[in-house]
């Protein structure tokens, strides 16, 4: 009971620490559109004297710490970044308190209702915890695959827009009604930003970010070195567009030949769950050390763990980027 209530503890102050630093964030980030919007200094003064900065404005040496330690904790803003990507309308601190509630839900699970098994109350509330996150990440990989998939397409209709008479910008737009999410949403914010004044190259590097796939770094970087050099941009997205199709024939082939590397791995870290699930099932008691003593708990924890890390090492080995 101690153990918990230390971990609530934790997770209370933690939660309270997180909800200042987005607070002070947030509040500054909304006085700088403010001063930006209507002009004046911080203290409301429109020219002669300078007024006072924007760190002292949020409450003197005080605000200064707060706002600098909301710079350098970059967690919320990764997360948020991770949420977006994935095209979720999730809320970041919702999500942390969800994680954290699943770890605390899981380790008092285990503490309490299997006391045999409390050496695996930790890494069951951290497996628990983890799954909004392996959530995410599955959805922000098939999310990424899709925009990867329609992305040659959506250059190949840029091209034949411009060549047609249509600006780029307007091109941009025309995506969206063509095209299907999540690749219209992506290039309509793109337009949308840019209308509402935000110059094209942060327009476009927000997109790079939102997006992070090596093709699309390759295009903005094409727009851009276009717009400062010249040339023909309808051509150019053309060929980037061949280009990205032979990756794709490319990472196709490599995928096929790496088939039986990914297969070993899996059968090689399926082989010992088989195997101890078919000796518990013929006599329970060939196994029952594992559970029942403290050496063979260590021993089973070290095995899974070990099992896990060459899972992993394959996959990573037979994983070629193209």
């Amino acid at each position: 009971m101690l153990l918990v209530s230390i971990f609530l503890l934790a997770w209370l102050g933690s939660m309270g620490l997180v909800w200042l630093v987005w607070k002070a964030r947030h509040s500054a980030h909304l006085q700088r559109i403010k001063q930006r919007l209507s002009g004046r200094g911080p203290a409301g003064q429109t020219g002669g004297r300078k007024g006072p900065a924007l760190i002292r404005s949020e409450g003197g040496q005080r605000g200064m710490l707060v706002i600098e330690l909301a710079r350098r904790l970059r967690v919320m803003e990764r997360l948020r970044l991770l949420i977006e990507q994935a095209g979720l309308k999730w809320d970041v601190a919702r999500t942390m308190h969800a994680c954290l509630a699943l770890f605390l839900a899981g380790f008092a699970f285990i503490w309490y209702l299997l006391p045999s098994l409390r050496n695996l109350a930790l890494p069951f509330g951290v497996l628990l915890a983890a799954l909004p996150l392996m959530h995410i990440a599955r959805l922000r990989r098939a999310r990424l695959r899709r925009f990867e998939e329609m992305f040659p397409e959506a250059l190949e209709f840029l091209a034949r827009s411009m060549r047609a008479g249509h600006a780029f910008t307007v091109s941009l737009e025309l995506i969206h009604t063509e095209f299907q999410d999540p690749l219209a949403v992506e290039f309509r914010r793109v337009f949308d930003e840019q209308n509402l004044g935000l110059p094209l190259e942060v327009a476009l590097q927000k997109l790079a970010e939102r997006v992070p796939l090596m093709d699309v770094r390759f295009f903005v970087s094409a727009v851009l070195l276009q717009k400062r050099t010249g040339g023909n941009l309808a051509e150019l997205l053309d060929k980037l567009a061949y280009l990205i199709r032979e990756r794709f024939k490319l990472r196709g082939r490599i995928r096929a030949i790496s088939a039986h590397g990914r297969m070993t791995g899996t059968v090689l870290s399926l082989i010992p769950a088989a195997v101890g699930l078919l000796m518990f099932w013929v006599n329970p008691d060939l196994i029952a050390f594992f559970f029942r003593d403290e050496l063979g708990k260590l021993m089973l924890g070290t095995a899974v763990g070990l099992q896990l890390l060459g899972y992993f090492i394959i996959r990573r080995i037979v994983a070629i980027e193209v």
